[in-house]
């Protein structure tokens, strides 16, 4: 319900964006989020935004070069990755919570997973 795309090869400082298509149980009600995962690391919240797309969280490693948007209209969540850096190499996922509409980062608060996009960053 839940399905990722986007991710690959991107140089340090470059750009790239990540999309979410949202489907089937999963409602525009729903707060979402992405999340990260690297090797031996645990998963992490990257960034999260309400139901509205008016409220965002971003983790301290990607605040002000990570952008989370959403346009419930088409069912699509996107995160926009600007100036990414080595340490931004992982699995990315999307994610969606029933349980309210407001943001949230815990790993155990979302209820529906996309199946994650790797996205490398090196020159």
């Amino acid at each position: 319900q839940l399905q990722a795309s986007g991710g690959g090869l991107v140089q340090p400082g470059g750009s790239l964006r990540l999309s979410c298509l949202a489907s089937g149980r999963t409602s525009k009600s729903y707060a979402m989020a992405w999340f990260r995962q690297a090797p031996g690391k645990e998963r992490e919240c990257v960034a999260a935004v309400d139901w509205r797309g008016s409220s965002t969280y971003y983790a301290d490693s990607v605040k002000g070069r990570f952008t989370i948007s959403r346009d419930n209209a088409n069912h699509m969540l996107y995160l926009q990755m600007n100036s990414p850096k080595p340490e931004d190499t992982a699995v990315y996922y999307c994610a969606a919570a029933s349980l309210g509409g407001g943001w949230r980062k815990g790993v155990n608060e979302y209820d529906y997973w996309g199946q994650g996009t790797l996205v490398t960053v090196s020159s």
